[in-house]
This record gives C-alpha cells, structure tokens and sequence, in this order.
C-alpha cells in the first residue's frame, strides 16, 4: 500500500475502504459514492465562504458535474495519518494526485493536480461512512 500510516489491522482496514473511494473515483462512480457518503455529509470547501459548502444533497450534482467534464481519471493517494477524532469519528490525511482528461478546443487535455487532503469517516458497524472530504 502507499501508505505512511502504522500497520494494524485497523488501520489495513479503513485503507480499504478509502481505496474502495478510490477506486469509485477513477470509475466515476457517483451512486457507489453516494453509498459511501453519510446522510450528514457536509464539506466547507476548505474556505470560510459559504458559497461553495455542499451538504449531502448538494454531492449527487457536485460529482455528476464534475464527473461528465471528464474523459478519464486517474486517482493516487499517498495515506500520510489516521487518528480517532472521537469514539465514532475519524480523519485520513492523505495526499492525492490526480491526472484527470477533459475536453478543450485541442480536443482533449491531460491535467495534473497533487494536493493533499482529509476524509472525514463515521463508524457505521463493520465500516465507515464519509462524513466530509470527497
């Protein structure tokens, strides 16, 4: 796995999951996706303006938009850290790059992002639901 995080059988086992997000991406996947996202989902952008907040509602019409402006994906993620946020509630730091093809007046074009970025994941019984980060 291309992971920084310490092996346990905990820790094997939200990779998992979070590779199953992966691999949902690369397949833009939005149902699987929604399936994987919380009831509760909601995801500040990253910025304090409220404008570009998305609730689990707002997700469908995110991932579809964003989903049908591409031609492929490709989707890495390098785990950098887990840990409990409480006794329900955890985060999954991770860096990702993704090379993703869109149309342009050329045709189509290859671009290239590397970020970083935290998934938010509820316990839901034997698994986890993304409350915040897709």
């Amino acid at each position: 796995m291309n992971t920084d995080v310490d092996d346990t059988s905990e820790n094997r086992k939200i990779v998992r999951f979070c590779e199953e997000y992966r691999h949902a991406v690369e397949e833009k996947d939005v149902g699987r996706l929604l399936a994987m996202a919380d009831g509760k989902y909601e995801d500040d952008g990253g910025t304090v303006a409220g404008d570009d907040d998305i609730d689990y509602e707002g997700l469908k019409a995110y991932l579809t938009g964003k989903f049908n402006q591409t031609d492929a994906i490709r989707y890495e993620i390098r785990y950098r850290r887990i840990y409990p946020v409480d006794a329900t509630m955890l985060h999954v730091e991770y860096t990702y790059s993704a090379s993703y093809k869109q149309p342009s007046v050329k045709g189509t074009d290859w671009r290239h992002t590397v970020a970083d970025n935290r998934l938010v994941l509820q316990r839901d019984g034997e698994s986890y639901k993304v409350r915040s980060g897709m």
